[in-house]
C-alpha cells in the first residue's frame, strides 16, 4: 500500500442538510485510474455512521447479501451460490444505498407543514432525498399548498374512490425495480383485477431493448450465464457499462477471470476508472501491489457505434474461418440448433472499412486485434448495459451481439453466454412476476384459473406511452410502487406538466422525491418499509420476501432493523388494502390472507409461474434456487422456430451535423438511478456540482469553446429543440464527436419520440446537441 490514508468518520448527522447544491462550488480534478481501494471503505463507513449511527450501520453491513440476511437495495449483481462469501459482500454504493435506508433522519408531518409545494419545487433531488425517511402517510388536495397527515384507512378509501370513478384504461400502475417478488406479483394481480395491463416499469427505460432482442433470437429475455461462468470465461467483453460505479462487485468477477487466464475487453466512450484497475479493499495483497488490471484492451467506441463494431467483428471472424476452417465457427452447433446462418454469412461477407471506422471512431487495426481475441476464445461472454440499450438501433445492436455468440456456439457451456447486466435489485424479478404491459396469454390464463378473475387481454402502456398519456390528459389515477417516475422518464418538462393535471397520484415511497412535488390534483404519499426494516406486524410473526438477481437466482431477503416509525406499512400490506378498498370484500382474491402470510403469496406463485414449483420449500434453502434457462441448461432455444436465430441488420450509427455532438447521459459515482447520495463523482474528478457536460478537448476547440465555459445545451430532434440551462463544459477524454452529462439533469433534452425501435426505450444515449454561450453570473 502506497502511503497511509487517515480514516475519518463523521459523527451521526441526525439533521438533514439545509444547503442545496450550489453549482458555483464545482471542483474538477484529474480523473482516477483505479476504482475502490481504502477510500471506498472510508466513504462507506462515513455515509453509514453519519446517517444511521454505529449500531445500525454495523448490524446491516454484517447481513447485507449474506445467507439469511437481506438483499442489497442497490444493484442486481449476484452472490456466490455455493462456498463462502466475503465478510463484506457489498460495494461502496451498496453501502450508500443501505445508509439512505437506515438513516435516522425523518420526514414528519412537521416537515410537510413547514415546506410548501412551491418551496419544495425549487429544491434539487439531492436536497429532497437527504431529508430522511417519511414517517406517516400524507395527502394534498386540489387547491392546497402543503401535504398534511391522513390516516391509512382514509388514504385507501380515497384511492378506491378515484379508481372506481374512472375506467381501468385511465389507471396506470408503475413499478420500481426495488419491489420484491411477492409484492410485484400482488401488484400486477391488483392491476389486472381492476381490468388493465397498464403496468409500466423501470425496465421500459433500461433493459427493454435487451428483452426485445433476446426473446426472438434465443427464446428468453434474460442472461444465460452464472457467476461461475464469469470466472471460467476465456474472454469477457464489457460493452457500454461502467461497473466501477453501477455494479462494483462485478470488478471482482472480472479480475478473477483474468487471474484464471481469461481476457477482458472494455468497450465504452469514456475511459472509466473501473474498467482500468480495481483495488480490492478485501485483499491486502491486491492493495499492496496497487490493484489489479481490469481490461486487457479498451476500445473507445463512439456513442452509437457498437452496431458497426459487432458487424465488423462478425465479418472478421468469418474471414478467419475461411483461412483456418473449423477453428472459429462452431458448425455442428449452428447446424443442429440455429437458423439463418447462411443469410448472416452472406450479409457479413463484405465490409466498408472506411464507414466502419467513421461509425465507431476506431481503427481497423484495433477492431482486428479484438477479432483475433474472439477467434482464439473457446468460451466467450459478452456483457452489456445501458450504453447499448438506449439508442434508436439498440435492438439491432444486441442482435449482432447474439450473432457473434451463436456463431461460436457460446451457449450452454462453461464460461460462455450472453450477460445483460441488470441495474436495480429485482428489476428482473419484477418482470418474471408479471410486471409487463404486454403479458403473454399463458400468464393471463394461469392468473384467471388460479384466482377466478378475468384478466384484460388488451396491451397496456409502457413508460414512454405513459408519458404520452399524461401529456394527452388520459391518466386519472397514477400509482407508483417505489421509484421516481417524474425524474426517471424523458421529456421532463412535458411529463411534469401532464402529471400535475392527473386526478390522483399515489406514491409508495421511503423518502421524498421530485415525483411527490409535481403531483396530481390530489396526491398521496404512502410510507413503506425498506429492505433493511423488520416486517413483523403479522399474525404469524416476522415475514420475509424474495428477489431474483441478474443471473436468475431467486433468494430470500429479510430485514432485521427497527423501522424509524410505527406508522410504516409493508408493500404487500399496502397493495392488499388498496385492493380491498377498491374491489370490495366480495372479490374472489383473498387479499387479506396474502398480506398476513407471505407464504400464501408464494403458494399462488408456485401454481402460476413455471420454475417456481414448491416455492415455499425451495426459497428456504440458504442458497435459494436457480430458475430454468434453456440456452444455458440444455443449449436449446424456446423461440417460435425452436432454434436460435441469426439475424441481419443494416449498418446504422449516430452522426451529428457540423457544430453538434452526440450526447449520452450517465450516473455519477455518488448516485443510484435518480437518488443522489452526495456530490462527489470522484472517479471522474468532479465534485460539488452536477450540471456539467464532459467534452473532448479537441471538440471544445473545434466548436469554439473552452474548458469551464457556461452554456445552455440545446437538443434537436424532428425539427424541434429542447433547452437545458446553465451547464458547465468540462474538458474530458471522451470519444471524439461525443459528450456526456448526468442523468436525470439532461433528461429534459430527450424528446419523447427519441426512442429505441421495438423496445420504445428512451434515447438517453442518442441526443444531438449544440451549445449556446451563457453569461457568467455576477458576483455580489
Amino acid at each position: 500500500m502506497q502511503g497511509k490514508q487517515e480514516i475519518m468518520i463523521n459523527p451521526i448527522k441526525r439533521s438533514a442538510p439545509v444547503q442545496d447544491i450550489d453549482e458555483n462550488e464545482l471542483v474538477v480534478h484529474e480523473p482516477k485510474t483505479a476504482a475502490a481501494g481504502i477510500k471506498a471503505v472510508t466513504v462507506s463507513l462515513d455515509r453509514g455512521i453519519s446517517q444511521a449511527g454505529i449500531t445500525r450501520t454495523v448490524r446491516s453491513m454484517l447481513r447485507v447479501n449474506q445467507r439469511g440476511g437481506f438483499d442489497c437495495p442497490g444493484c442486481a449483481w449476484p452472490e456466490p451460490i455455493s462456498g463462502p462469501r466475503k465478510p463484506a459482500e457489498f460495494c461502496e454504493n451498496g453501502a450508500k444505498a443501505i445508509a439512505e435506508e437506515n438513516t435516522l433522519r425523518t420526514v414528519t408531518p412537521e416537515f410537510w407543514a413547514a415546506h410548501s409545494i412551491e418551496e419544495l419545487a425549487g429544491k434539487t433531488e439531492y436536497w429532497l432525498g437527504n431529508q430522511g425517511r417519511i414517517t406517516e402517510p400524507v395527502v394534498i388536495r386540489e387547491g392546497e399548498t402543503h401535504y398534511s397527515p391522513i390516516s391509512w384507512t382514509d388514504a385507501f378509501d380515497l384511492i378506491g374512490e378515484h379508481i372506481r370513478a374512472t375506467t381501468p384504461d385511465r389507471c396506470v400502475f408503475y413499478t420500481s425495480g426495488r419491489t420484491a417478488n411477492e409484492t410485484a406479483f400482488m401488484y400486477q394481480l391488483f392491476a389486472r383485477s381492476i381490468g388493465t395491463n397498464n403496468l409500466p416499469d423501470c425496465s421500459n427505460m433500461c433493459h427493454e431493448s435487451s428483452g426485445s432482442a433476446l426473446n426472438p433470437t434465443i427464446g428468453i429475455g434474460k442472461g444465460t450465464v452464472s457467476l461461475d461462468d464469469m470466472h471460467k470465461a476465456e474472454l469477457i467483453m464489457v460493452v457500454g457499462q461502467n461497473p466501477g460505479t453501477n455494479h462494483p462487485r462485478m470488478l471482482s468477477a472480472l479480475t478473477e477471470c483474468r487471474h484464471n487466464g481469461g481476457k477482458v475487453v472494455a468497450v465504452n466512450p469514456l475511459p472509466e476508472a473501473g474498467l482500468l484497475k480495481f483495488k480490492d479493499p478485501q485483499s491486502p495483497g491486491n492493495l499492496m501491489r496497487g490493484g489489479d488490471q481490469v481490461a486487457d484492451e479498451f476500445l473507445q467506441v463512439k456513442v452509437g457505434g457498437d452496431l458497426a463494431l459487432f458487424q465488423a467483428l462478425g465479418h472478421l471472424l468469418l474471414e478467419e474461418e475461411k483461412r483456418s476452417p473449423g477453428t472459429v465457427v462452431d458448425h455442428d452447433f449452428i447446424a443442429a440448433r440455429t437458423d439463418g446462418f447462411q443469410e448472416y454469412r452472406e450479409a457479413r461477407s463484405h465490409l466498408d472499412w472506411s464507414e466502419t471506422e467513421r461509425a465507431t471512431g476506431l481503427s481497423r487495426l484495433e477492431i482486428t486485434r479484438i477479432a483475433g481475441m474472439l477467434a482464439r476464445s473457446k468460451a466467450t461472454i459478452i456483457c452489456w448495459a445501458l450504453g447499448v440499450t438506449q439508442q434508436p438501433h439498440s435492438v439491432n445492436t444486441l442482435r449482432e451481439i447474439i450473432n457473434i455468440l451463436l456463431m461460436q456456439g457460446n451457449f450452454g457451456k462453461p464460461g460462455a453466454g450472453a450477460c445483460p447486466v441488470r441495474g436495480h435489485s429485482n428489476v428482473q424479478g419484477d418482470r418474471t412476476m408479471g410486471i409487463w404491459e404486454k403479458p403473454k396469454e399463458w400468464l393471463l390464463e394461469a392468473l384467471d384459473k388460479e384466482f377466478g378473475i378475468a384478466s384484460p387481454r388488451d396491451h397496456g402502456v409502457d413508460a414512454t406511452e405513459t408519458l404520452e398519456a399524461f401529456m394527452d390528459d388520459e391518466v386519472d389515477v397514477f400509482v407508483s410502487m417505489g421509484g421516481n417516475f417524474a425524474l426517471a422518464c424523458s421529456d421532463t418538462e412535458a411529463l411534469e406538466a401532464g402529471m400535475k393535471r392527473a386526478g390522483l397520484t399515489v406514491h409508495v415511497s421511503t423518502k421524498p422525491n421530485r415525483s411527490h412535488i409535481v403531483h396530481g390534483r390530489t396526491s398521496l404519499i404512502l410510507p413503506t418499509l425498506g429492505r433493511t426494516d423488520k416486517d413483523d406486524k403479522h399474525p404469524k410473526g416476522a415475514q420475509f420476501l424474495s428477489v431474483e438477481d441478474s443471473m436468475s437466482v431467486v433468494k430470500s431477503t429479510q430485514g432485521r432493523l427497527a423501522p424509524v416509525s410505527e406508522h410504516l406499512l409493508a408493500e404487500p400490506v399496502i397493495i392488499a388494502r388498496m385492493a380491498q378498498a377498491t374491489l370490495g370484500d366480495d372479490h374472489p382474491v383473498d387479499w387479506r390472507a396474502m398480506a398476513e402470510d407471505y407464504d400464501v403469496i408464494r403458494d399462488h406463485i408456485s401454481r402460476v409461474l413455471p420454475g417456481f414449483e414448491n416455492f415455499n420449500q425451495r426459497i428456504r434453502n440458504k442458497n435459494g434456487f436457480v430458475l430454468p434457462n434453456p440456452p444455458r441448461d440444455t443449449r436449446s432455444f424456446a423461440t417460435d422456430i425452436g432454434k436460435g436465430r441469426f439475424t441481419v441488420s443494416p449498418l446504422e450509427y449516430l452522426e451529428a451535423p457540423e457544430g453538434h455532438l452526440i450526447l449520452q447521459t450517465m450516473r455519477s459515482h455518488d448516485q443510484y438511478n435518480t437518488t443522489f447520495y452526495g456530490l462527489d463523482d470522484r472517479y471522474r474528478g468532479i465534485s460539488g456540482g452536477r450540471r456539467v457536460v464532459l467534452v473532448n478537448p479537441e471538440d471544445l476547440k473545434d466548436l469554439g469553446f473552452a474548458d469551464r465555459d457556461l452554456v445552455d445545451v440545446i437538443s434537436t430532434f424532428k425539427g424541434t429543440e429542447r433547452r437545458a440551462e446553465k451547464f458547465r463544459l468540462v474538458a474530458y477524454p471522451t470519444a471524439r464527436g461525443c459528450a456526456a452529462a448526468y442523468f436525470p439533469e439532461a433528461n429534459v433534452l430527450v424528446h419523447r419520440d427519441l426512442v429505441a425501435r421495438e423496445s420504445n426505450t428512451p434515447g438517453y444515449k442518442a441526443m444531438t446537441v449544440r451549445f449556446v454561450p451563457r453569461e457568467e453570473p455576477q458576483l455580489s
